[in-house]
């Protein structure tokens, strides 16, 4: 099974593949969908629509996960990035995926054991559950996080339905 991750963002957003079998997991793929500021909302929205559309239609996941939306104590910051999730969400729902979402603190959780872990943290986790990724952005270290977060959770729904 192939998972994709999606950490959203207007200016950037990571997005992060891997591949589950059984226990093992491995590295598919990573990138950014960068916004370019001066742009109208509108078009910085297709432009995060195109950049996902052409990852799913390269790796063809089978499921994908993406970071819910943290309180941000900047009204307008919080909507843009609520309007960035929907785009994705729908970018990748469009394609037939099942979207999964997750909190920030489980996130964090699950791939460093702690809810509160910092970025270095977790991309020092990424690296160490998927060398194969190599030296990749935070954006993308996110994304795999996410995706790994996924591929966990998953795993365990499976285990508990199986009983």
């Amino acid at each position: 099974m192939k998972i994709l991750g999606i950490d959203p963002g207007l200016q950037k957003t990571g997005w992060g593949i891997i591949e589950a079998t059984g226990n093992r997991l491995s590295f598919v793929a990573s990138g950014l969908v960068k916004t370019a500021a001066n742009l109208p909302l509108y078009a910085r929205l297709a432009m995060l629509d195109d950049g996902l559309q052409k990852a799913i239609a390269m790796y063809q996941p089978d499921q994908a996960a993406i970071e819910e939306t943290f309180m941000n104590n900047n009204a307008r910051s919080a909507l843009k990035l609520g309007q960035a999730r929907g785009a994705l969400i729908l970018s990748a729902a469009r394609t037939g995926l099942v979207v999964s979402e997750y909190a920030a603190n489980l996130i964090k959780k699950s791939i460093v054991g702690t809810g509160h872990a910092d970025k270095n943290q977790m991309g020092m986790m990424v690296a160490t559950l998927l060398p194969k990724a190599g030296k990749v952005s935070e954006d993308e270290a996110d994304a795999l996080a996410i995706a790994l977060c996924h591929a966990h959770h998953a795993q365990s729904a499976l285990r508990v339905s199986q009983r």
